[in-house]
């Protein structure tokens, strides 16, 4: 006997991959789903699961929605496996192994006629490196639908690995970064080697991560449709050239801003880390727009002498800041050495160093005048809806396009890849926050009203992020 009776909401099962900006994405996407009236699972790994329970809101954030639930899945590593970032990819690898037949196991068994307020699982949603779970979906039979975390800009290329492969441009022949690569439709007047997602720098095609990557991107068709955390006046012209293969897109973002315009409450936390809120205190007392905010995110790692580098041209470009050095970021951070004095007193000065930070909040504060990132998409999509300029200095994966896109093509910035010196790093400061800093926030101004817009009602991401509910209701019925 069904107790529930069938006028309760379509239950959705989001799935991501564990990577931190991955987790933190879809969490956004659980709760505009939630307010949009839909039920939804949330499933993690034991591991991150713990995370968020230390470290972030989810739980009394989530608690105002009955039809929410956060369940667990093993990733099948040691519970004291460091799980960081120089190993994203092996663990890429090696997941689908583990959780494609626990996913199984946990869909039919949710699948079931229960008691508990919710309809079985109808519909899910996948992180879109993660093509295993389509398998999964079309083997039980339920709807499923493709989120992919990174850029459009990023995903593309992928789609353009045969061509690239057929005129030569792939494999790399020669040293030379700065030639032009002809074969990616949108991207022919900009784009060269050292501005392609950093798998595409191979001496082999067969290459493992690049492979992985292209195999997983190549199979997002399958699903009925993709959800980017993008908005269309960012990025229209690759979105027209993305929907010839992938043609039901959902543009809903950027997500964080999309879900404060529908819950007007204080930033969530989506934080694996501990955050340190005595730097909001230390930006309060800064004059506005003087400080250059730093971070390289989740996933990058740095060496000591990178650390140096970057530490000398923050101190020499005479600006405030406010840097973030994750724990376990720094490679080889455990040998004693000595820090210059000139660091010390101009950090006691003029800088403030902190393990991790609120950083949608810190963008937001009226003290940041620029933006030292890694290029990764969230921290992007959060830069520019706050109108802060960047200088970039990309690490792997996306970041490398993201990067060539605002410093070329949105004009949002400078593109500082494939180089780490100080002479070049106090610079860019210098340019960024001083020499060219009306030209950039203009063109920064202008890219937060847009997206701004997009996330208003009648706005293109609004209008999007109604067609995926309505789409997700039509197929739970049937």
């Amino acid at each position: 006997m069904d107790c529930r009776g069938s006028d309760l909401p379509p239950h959705v099962l989001i799935f991501p991959f564990h990577a931190p900006s991955h987790v933190g994405s879809m969490l956004k996407l659980a709760e505009l789903l939630c307010h949009g009236g839909l039920h939804v699972t949330f499933l993690v790994t034991q591991y991150t699961h713990r995370l968020l329970l230390l470290h972030s809101n989810v739980q009394s954030r989530f608690a105002r929605y009955s039809g929410f639930q956060l369940e667990t899945i093993s990733d099948g590593l040691p519970e004291d496996d460091p799980r960081s970032g120089d190993k994203i990819m092996d663990l890429l690898q090696s997941f689908g192994v583990t959780a494609k037949p626990l996913l199984k196991e946990f869909l039919i068994s949710n699948g079931q006629q229960n008691c508990n307020n919710q309809k079985p699982i109808k519909c899910i949603i996948v992180d879109g490196v993660m093509s295993f779970a389509i398998d999964v979906a079309q083997e039980i039979g339920i709807p499923i639908f493709s989120f992919r975390a990174s850029s459009t800009c990023n995903m593309w290329p992928y789609f353009c690995v045969p061509k690239l492969i057929e005129t030569g441009e792939i494999p790399f022949k020669g040293n030379d970064l700065d030639a032009p690569v002809a074969s990616v439709p949108g991207m022919e007047h900009f784009l060269r080697r050292r501005d392609l997602p950093s798998f595409f720098r191979v001496q082999d095609v067969s290459d493992r991560d690049l492979q992985l990557i292209f195999n997983e991107t190549h199979q997002i068709p399958r699903a009925q449709g993709l959800i980017l955390n993008t908005f269309e006046d960012l990025e229209g012209p690759i979105l027209a050239q993305a929907r010839s293969r992938c043609p039901n897109i959902y543009t809903i973002g950027p997500l964080h801003t999309h879900l404060k315009n529908q819950l007007p409450s204080p930033i969530s936390s989506n934080s694996l880390w501990e955050e340190d809120s005595n730097c909001m205190t230390w930006l309060d007392t800064q004059p506005s727009k003087s400080v250059i905010y730093v971070s390289f995110g989740s996933i990058a790692m740095v060496t000591k002498d990178m650390l140096m580098e970057f530490w000398h041209g923050l101190v020499n470009s005479g600006k405030r800041f406010l840097w973030v050095i994750r724990p376990g970021s720094v490679i080889g951070e455990d040998g004693e050495s000595q820090t210059p004095t000139e660091l010390l007193e101009g950090t006691r000065d003029r800088g403030y160093m902190v393990g991790w930070a609120a950083q949608e909040e810190v963008l937001a504060h009226q003290a940041i005048g620029g933006f030292l990132t890694h290029s990764g998409w969230n921290s992007t999509l959060e830069s520019i809806v706050a109108g802060v300029p960047m200088i970039c200095w990309p690490w792997f994966a996306d970041q490398q396009i993201n990067s060539r896109f605002v410093g070329e093509v949105w004009k949002l910035g400078l593109d500082m890849k494939d180089t780490c010196d100080r002479v070049i790093i106090e610079k860019m400061i210098r340019d960024l926050m001083d020499e060219r800093r009306e030209k950039f926030m203009q063109s920064a101004d202008r890219m937060a009203k847009m997206a701004k817009e997009a996330v208003r009602e009648g706005g293109s991401s609004s209008y999007q992020l109604d067609r995926l509910i309505e789409d997700i209701r039509l197929l739970s019925a049937h």
